[in-house]
């Protein structure tokens, strides 16, 4: 595949509509849970990127069809026979262990290869064990394949989570639908992609109550209960910041379309914060300012908190505001590798294990910067937007991997964008 890189002359020009795509971090798991419908499913609003076709790999892999039509994925799951994941597929994207809670439900056993790193953190899945191990589950490591068994079923319990992990409460959710009894999961994550799960696997026969609080609770029904459904999926969250806070950059005024504004009080309280004006409705956001931005101090932590997966996008802010801010990033290890792109442009930053200070500057410079991860691609293409002359930005599989059709939606804005074949480069 011929490596492509996306080149931004800064006119600091962002302002318009745009509409964002359904949600990653929801479709996928959404994804995961139509193994439990034994069936065919449709799922609407699902993105056109490249961790989506990753996950219809796994599932064909397990033996269902998956077809896509415009935004609408049907997933057939009527002859999933297998219950293995390769590593090939498993190291390609780590939500793929979210089909572990899934094969559970549906086998009584699953074998997913465990995932390997990621360059934002560890993100170990010990939490994932010791809440399915509560459920009755047990688990073999074996040459670096996880084997899942059920020698006695599902059965219902009371688990609390060490932390409000994302991945742990998917998995322990899929898995416990079909659990004998009562399952409550206590210091549950709280992101509204979990309530979009728990609202499809609703519609496909489960019980589930309390999801988006720190208390769901489940009522397990047989797996002869579950069937098929069709689900709409939620609007993305970290898209819709994302280009927020390219308005906020430029002044806008940009509206984004498709989006809870509920989903990110948080991140509208901090653009208020920095000087920006929002405005919200029923399902957009509206940013705009003219005033100079002004400094401010962010901690990332799970939903409701400032998103991880914002705090890019916000640094960057941050990095042309007056004065200093300091983010504190208690999620992710090693999210602040975007930070040294970030000063490539002449970004003032300074970092003390996961604290940075950021100084404001008054002008960022167009530079070769590389995406270091997803959502730092993307905030590096927004840098290039505002910076003085040409920023080429390298590495866009991480942001292909869940901004669809990222440059396209930019240049529809007003940015001076393209994306070229490296080989292109000089002509």
């Amino acid at each position: 595949m011929n490596q492509e890189v996306i080149i931004v002359r800064g006119n600091n020009t962002l302002a318009g509509d745009v509409q964002v795509a359904g949600a990653k971090n929801s479709a996928l798991k959404l994804m995961a849970a139509a193994l439990l419908g034994q069936g065919p499913s449709l799922l609407h609003n699902v993105p056109h990127i490249s961790d989506i076709d990753i996950m219809a790999e796994v599932l064909e892999r397990l033996g269902a069809t998956v077809s896509r039509e415009g935004h609408t994925l049907a997933i057939d799951t009527t002859n999933v026979d297998s219950c293995e994941t390769p590593y090939e597929l498993v190291s390609k994207m780590r939500a793929s262990i979210s089909v572990l809670g899934p094969l559970i439900g549906r086998f009584g056993e699953a074998r997913v290869a465990m995932p390997g790193g990621c360059q934002i953190g560890a993100r170990k899945i010990d939490m994932h064990l010791v809440g399915l191990e509560a459920l009755g589950v047990r688990f073999e490591v074996d040459h670096g394949v996880l084997h899942a068994t059920t020698p006695n079923g599902l059965k219902g319990a009371h688990v609390t989570l060490e932390f409000p992990s994302v991945g742990a409460t998917e998995n322990m959710l899929m898995a416990s639908v079909v659990a004998e009894g009562i399952t409550a999961i206590e210091n549950a994550a709280c992101e509204p992609e979990i309530e979009d799960l728990a609202n499809m696997l609703n519609a496909m026969g489960a019980k589930v109550a309390g999801a988006g609080t720190s208390l769901i609770e489940v009522e397990g029904v047989p797996l002869s209960a579950m069937h098929p459904c069709e689900h709409t999926t939620v609007g993305d969250r970290i898209e819709a910041g994302t280009f927020l806070v390219g308005g906020a950059l430029t002044g806008g005024p940009l509206t984004v379309h498709g989006v809870d504004p509920a989903f990110l009080r948080m991140a509208i309280m901090k653009l208020r914060a920095m000087g920006c004006d929002v405005e919200t409705g029923e399902d957009w956001v509206r940013v705009s300012r003219t005033e100079p931005l002004t400094s401010v101090d962010i901690q990332t932590l799970p939903h409701p908190g400032f998103p991880t997966d914002l705090q890019a996008q916000f640094m960057l802010l941050a990095a042309l505001a007056d004065d200093v801010s300091v983010i504190t990033e208690n999620v992710f290890e090693n999210r602040f590798m975007f930070a040294a792109e970030l000063m490539r442009m002449g970004a003032d930053i300074e970092l003390d294990d996961h604290h940075a200070l950021v100084r404001g500057v008054a002008q960022l410079e167009g530079a070769p910067v590389s995406s270091t991860d997803l959502r730092a691609g993307a905030a590096l293409v927004l840098a290039g937007i505002v910076a003085d002359g040409e920023t080429q930005v390298h590495h866009l599989e991480h942001i292909d991997r869940g901004y669809e059709d990222y440059a396209g939606k930019l240049a529809s804005l007003g940015a001076d964008i393209r994306r070229v074949a490296v080989s292109a480069l000089g002509n």
